[in-house]
């Protein structure tokens, strides 16, 4: 073999190591020298992560590449019926009326259920939508357009059938007072994409808090920087943003830094890390007074945007609110968190009625979420941002007694056996129904779904090991999903 031949035939054979063909032979090496570089700097020993004091809210490395940069969560708050929108139960309609067999009473709680009550048949009615075949009932016109971009989780389960507990339980992983958000883990994990605005943002509407009250926002045993801050849809988006009459911007800005130099004076001191935080805290509210003003102001909108949403500028609205989750999403916060108070169907009243309040309700929100998840698929933000609709229990297939007796009006109980809830975007299987109820929606029985196992496959989506994913509290490492019960597990059949 002549000499030129061998140069020619090396060449050759360098050419053909592409960078596709180097980066799948040394893949070992460069996550290796990615975790020195980048990672090795943001997690420390114990897989506790190293914040700035100074910076809290910077960008910061997850344990692996997310599928979902940010959080769009729609919780309804006071648990609507999964028999009235998307658990299709022919067989309990069959039952309809008919006094309740004591098998299903025999070791369940319930919050106002007393003695036999009758079976409730499905107060709507049902069809099947879009390719993937999706039941989905007459109370959800709009939403309909949209079911195969949805992933439908129908076995999901709680073991808190009281509100404020088992809405704690779904957003802290813990029933008691006390446990951080997912939100809050979420900005503690991840930092923020935009240092103008708060990275956890919370909208309300409805005309109440939820049952649980501001806990569900809160940020626990972690830093407070990254508690919820919660913003109105109408006016000030915070109360106190603008600068008090006959006080320029100057002369705000020379006393917050007077005010900052007093607080690094006490953090040397004590060297409590918190006062820290209060410094990062007064600068974000300064720098929100433009960067908030300009994101809330949702009359910048076009006319269709607004007739796709049902916006009203200046009222408070779910419809409202999902705009400004769009424009939230896409300035860079990292968790958007919006609760619809008045889902708590009991019948006791006309407002919790299934056939007055609770239609009210699917009205309020069915046109606003489905032009959510169209606007974020034709802005390009679906698909890396996580949206999640749900309660924190489901209902009883039973029509609800107090007293022995049936309720004024058509409702039905807690229920924590069996519910549904949905996801979109941020690396969600589209068009699957996963998971199932028993043939009268009760219990879920097939590929069941724990609040954990929820909360466990959202981190997984924002790119951590819910298991790694700890923060020193008491004495002891904790985390989002229990340490006390094993058997968490991310969901990995709706992962696409």
């Amino acid at each position: 073999m002549s000499t030129e031949f061998q140069k020619r035939l090396h060449y050759s054979q360098l050419e053909n190591l592409t960078r596709r063909h180097f980066l799948s032979k040394c893949s070992t090496g460069l996550g290796a020298m990615w975790l020195g570089s980048v990672a090795g700097r943001a997690w420390g020993a114990g897989g506790v992560i190293q914040k700035d004091p100074a910076n809290p809210m910077a960008p910061d490395i997850p344990h692996f590449a997310p599928k979902a940069k940010r959080v769009i969560y729609l919780h309804m708050a006071g648990a609507p019926s999964q028999h009235e929108l998307f658990d299709y139960k022919p067989e309990l309609m069959k039952l309809d009326g008919q006094q309740c067999p004591q098998e299903f009473l025999e070791g369940k709680q319930f919050a106002f259920i007393q003695g036999v009550p009758k079976m409730l048949g499905p107060q709507y009615s049902f069809k099947q939508y879009g390719e993937s075949g999706a039941w989905v009932s007459d109370r959800l016109p709009h939403f309909t357009q949209v079911v195969d971009d949805v992933c439908f989780i129908k076995s999901m389960h709680t073991d808190q059938f009281n509100h404020g507990p088992a809405q704690l339980l779904l957003h802290t992983g813990s029933q008691n007072l006390g446990a951080p958000s997912i939100g809050s883990w979420a900005t503690y994990g991840l930092g923020t994409e935009n240092q103008n605005l708060p990275g956890y943002i919370v909208l309300t509407s409805g005309g109440k808090n939820p049952s649980a009250g501001k806990s569900v926002w809160g940020a626990g045993y972690l830093p407070s920087v990254y508690q919820g801050v919660q913003c109105r849809s109408e006016g000030e988006p915070v109360l106190y943003l603008s600068d008090p009459k006959g006080i320029p911007r100057n002369i705000r800005r020379r006393s917050l830094d007077a005010l900052d130099r007093i607080n690094e004076k006490t953090a040397k001191e004590a060297g409590d890390p918190e006062t820290l935080t209060r410094i990062a805290q007064y600068e974000m509210a300064y720098r929100m007074q433009a960067s908030a003003t300009d994101a809330f102001d949702i009359q910048q909108e076009n006319e269709a945007t607004h007739e796709m949403y049902g916006t009203e500028p200046g009222k408070e609205s779910f419809a409202n609110n999902c705009l400004l989750a769009r424009r939230l999403a896409e300035r860079g916060v990292r968790y958007i968190q919006l609760f619809h108070w008045g889902w708590d169907s009991h019948g006791a009243g006309e407002k919790e009625a299934l056939n007055r309040g609770f239609k009210d309700r699917c009205e309020q929100v069915d046109q606003p979420m489905t032009a959510l998840l169209k606007d974020l698929k034709q802005r390009g933000l679906l698909e890396d941002t996580l949206v999640v609709w749900g309660g924190e229990f489901g209902r009883t297939p039973m029509l609800e007694n107090r007293g022995g007796t049936d309720n004024k009006f058509v409702g039905r109980d807690h229920n924590p056996g069996g519910f549904t809830i949905w996801m979109a975007g941020g690396g969600v299987k589209p068009g699957l129904t996963y998971g199932a109820t028993d043939p009268i929606g009760y219990e879920a029985v097939e590929d069941k779904v724990s609040v954990h196992d929820l909360q466990a496959t959202m981190l997984h989506l924002m790119g951590f090991d819910h298991e790694k994913f700890t923060y020193p509290s008491g004495g002891v490492p904790q985390r989002l999903t229990n340490i006390t019960k094993p058997g968490t597990k991310v969901v990995k059949g709706v992962l696409a």
